[in-house]
């Protein structure tokens, strides 16, 4: 008896999503694929659909990896969305980073269509996707993590499945975020100190990472501070509109989040100055901008 192939879409091919797509086709999978600005599908041979919709029509999974909460429900429910191709039984995987609300109001939408739904937010940069190294902390009925599992270990190295309720890895995802932001600020921070004091930056680095101290954020993002290489693995325009996100959940469930909110003001005190398209380790150029002088400078 010859096996059923699981037909693959792929829709969002922009920072993270082109590098899953990348792995995707390494691992032997051919997604119909999609993405608002076609160039960005050159060079990959697998099929490219016209509209979400044909995506749809052409996948057993949908994977999306798009920008925020609007972007999401436009490719999925909007004209020529993907739902409207996509048949009773079909699975849709959410990798973008949204609001847990919406995802839990989308996944009821898409069950009255006889479809699925797993939001599955991801972590680690543009060069985790590249590599296939990202974190995937994903929401939903055990059957749709598992059935999307084989094919996101294309690209990830890590998946835990937090929770059966729909929006449960967007609200561990938030979480990740908090880590994120506050080990960049505690990196900005003390490679500043250490630049003050005249140590060497690299020798430093090297001489605390490995401890109690070290974080991804340092270990990955440091060196590119140092070299004043601001070359985005995410952006600052991005790492907003989730601390966006975060700090709208804290505010429904009570809970301080000052260090976060100092971020929010730092990173938008950046954008003002027109650096949203950087990564999000230029957060030491607000604190460069408090002290008068630059890191290495």
């Amino acid at each position: 008896m010859v096996a059923v192939m699981t037909r693959l879409g792929f829709i969002g091919l922009g920072i993270m999503g082109r590098g899953m797509v990348e792995n995707l086709l390494a691992a032997g999978h051919r997604p119909t694929v999609w993405n608002r600005t076609r160039s960005k599908t050159e060079g990959l041979d697998t099929p490219i659909g016209d509209t979400p919709e044909e995506v749809g029509a052409a996948s057993d999974i949908v994977f999306v990896c798009v920008s925020d909460t609007p972007d999401v429900e436009e490719v999925v429910f909007g004209e020529e969305g993907a739902i409207d191709g996509m048949t009773e039984g079909a699975l849709l995987v959410d990798h973008s980073t949204i609001s847990p609300g919406t995802t839990r109001d989308l996944a009821a939408r898409a069950a009255e269509r006889g479809v699925a739904w797993a939001d599955a937010p991801v972590s680690g940069g543009s060069e985790g996707a590249a590599k296939g190294t990202l974190a995937v902390m994903a929401g939903g009925s055990t059957s749709s993590v598992e059935r999307a599992r084989p094919f996101m270990e294309s690209y990830s190295s890590s998946i835990v499945h937090v929770g059966e309720d729909p929006g449960s890895g967007q609200m561990v995802k938030a979480v990740n975020q908090v880590l994120v932001v506050l080990n960049q600020l505690a990196a900005s921070e003390a490679l500043l100190l250490a630049d003050a004091a005249g140590l060497d930056l690299p020798t430093t680095l090297a001489a605390v990472e490995g401890g109690a101290a070290g974080s991804w954020m340092l270990s990955n993002r440091g060196p590119q501070m140092i070299e004043r290489d601001w070359r985005p693995g995410f952006t600052i325009d991005l790492q907003q509109k989730d601390l966006r996100l975060v700090l709208e959940a804290a505010d429904d469930l009570g809970v301080p989040v000052p260090g976060v909110a100092l971020v929010f003001q730092l990173y938008r005190s950046l954008q003002a100055r027109g650096l949203g398209d950087e990564g999000n380790h230029a957060l030491v150029k607000a604190l460069e901008n408090l002290m008068g002088s630059e890191l290495g400078g």
